[in-house]
């Protein structure tokens, strides 16, 4: 099997398409899809998915027909930071913008939930990557209800629905959004509590990773089983055909970031990108000015 048909088999797999029945439990955040990869040879694969997404960018950019959003969401220290630096390496960054959304400004708790994550949608030929997104409200929200407060609803409008209403909308948005020309690509990077508590250590231990750290991240942990369960519900309620998620096994950065490649590209290759062609007249004004250029 060569590289190119070796990288596409790992997408599939991690695509989360019968909804209903999705458990978090039934994913291991430690699988690596029957690879056993040498770190040069998984490096000499995710090199040679940077360089198809690189060209596969490219006509994106020319053609100016679709948009592209990412979205990553995952605990703490899962490792999204550095899937997106290792994928995208090899992306103009003319033609990507990544955006993190940290808690919400006073501004942006003005408006509704939406609102900032819909200023920072990509344009038509770009690539737009959102490091955490409008889902944290159905996540961290969720988990912590008194951040609500801080939104504030009108008090009728906090209802046992809330959810479900936000679900609706989510998926609404979503659709909206693939009508006009936005392939959504979604991804919940899965990491193990354990693995995560590792990671933490680490940035202890290495002082040059002390400017991650952050107290309340290990607080949050009090709290794994009911973002487990959030997490489980979101993914359930809003993977959808035209947005699907994808449960990319976390613990394991190497593969991750294999996986996430593989989705990206199975993604670019759907929409049938090309270079843009030109008609006979401007082929023909292309000729006499590389005739003046050849006698300069």
């Amino acid at each position: 099997m060569n590289l190119t048909a070796r990288l596409k088999t790992l997408a599939a797999p991690c695509r989360v398409t019968g909804a209903r029945g999705f458990r978090l439990r039934n994913h291991d955040p430690a699988d690596t899809g029957g690879l056993r990869l040498e770190k040069k040879s998984a490096r000499d694969l995710l090199e040679h998915g940077v360089a198809q997404l690189s060209t596969l960018q490219e006509m994106l950019y020319a053609q100016d027909r679709w948009a592209v959003l990412l979205i990553f969401q995952a605990m703490d220290a899962a490792g999204k930071d550095s899937a997106i630096k290792h994928v995208m390496s090899g992306v103009n960054p003319q033609g990507c913008e990544v955006w993190s959304f940290k808690a919400p400004s006073s501004e942006e708790l003005d408006h509704d939930y939406m609102w900032r994550c819909a200023r920072r949608l990509p344009e038509r030929g770009r690539i737009g990557i959102f490091n955490r997104s409008y889902y944290e409200e159905v996540l961290v929200v969720r988990v912590h209800p008194e951040l609500l407060t801080r939104q504030k609803l009108p008090p009728k409008l906090v209802s046992k629905r809330l959810w479900q209403e936000r679900f609706e909308d989510v998926r609404n948005f979503e659709r909206y959004l693939t009508r006009n020309g936005v392939l959504i690509l979604k991804f919940f990077l899965n990491v193990s509590k354990d693995e995560q508590k590792r990671r933490f250590l680490a940035r202890l231990d290495e002082p040059e990773k002390h400017w991650k750290f952050q107290p309340g991240d290990v607080a949050e942990r009090h709290y794994w089983d009911r973002y487990m369960n959030a997490y489980e519900e979101m993914i359930r309620a809003t993977s959808t055909p035209y947005a699907p998620w994808h449960v990319v096994p976390a613990d394991n950065k190497w593969y991750t970031r294999l996986v996430v490649a593989a989705a990206v590209i199975e993604g670019l290759e759907g929409l049938n990108l090309s270079y843009p062609t030109i008609d006979p007249a401007a082929r023909k004004r292309l000729s006499t000015v590389r005739a003046e250029l050849e006698k300069d």
